[in-house]
């Protein structure tokens, strides 16, 4: 018994750390303009989009799209790479949150699992 209390406490220490790690990246997808964007990139080639493309898809003004890229770009949602004066946005697992947030919400379905399967004892 003493067993499965240290691994509670030490699964719910992993899940607190991991809010902490991803809560600017929860705060920014939280948004729904930032999901609207969110489904364009996901829609677009992977080579990436255009700000001009994403007002376009998402009738939002370029100066909005910008501005909330900006916001996904800096929680870590979001990548983008320059060529001379143009800028790309993609999304890509390399160099964003998305595997700390997937190992958070794996994290806690696992919990939750364990919590159903004692309770269902």
């Amino acid at each position: 018994m003493r067993h499965k209390v240290v691994e509670c406490e030490v699964r719910t220490r992993q899940i607190a750390a991991g809010f902490q790690n991803c809560r600017s990246a929860f705060t920014a997808i939280g948004d729904e303009t930032r999901q609207l964007i969110l489904q364009v990139l996901l829609e677009s080639d992977l080579s990436g989009i255009r700000v001009g493309e994403i007002a376009l898809k998402t009738h939002l003004t370029r100066p909005s799209v910008s501005h909330h890229l900006q916001i996904l770009k800096e929680a870590g949602i979001v990548a983008m790479r320059k060529e001379g004066t143009k800028n790309y946005y993609y999304l890509s697992v390399q160099g964003t949150q998305w595997k700390a947030i997937a190992d958070l919400v794996n994290l806690i379905y696992e919990s939750v699992q364990h919590i159903s399967e004692d309770a269902d004892r």
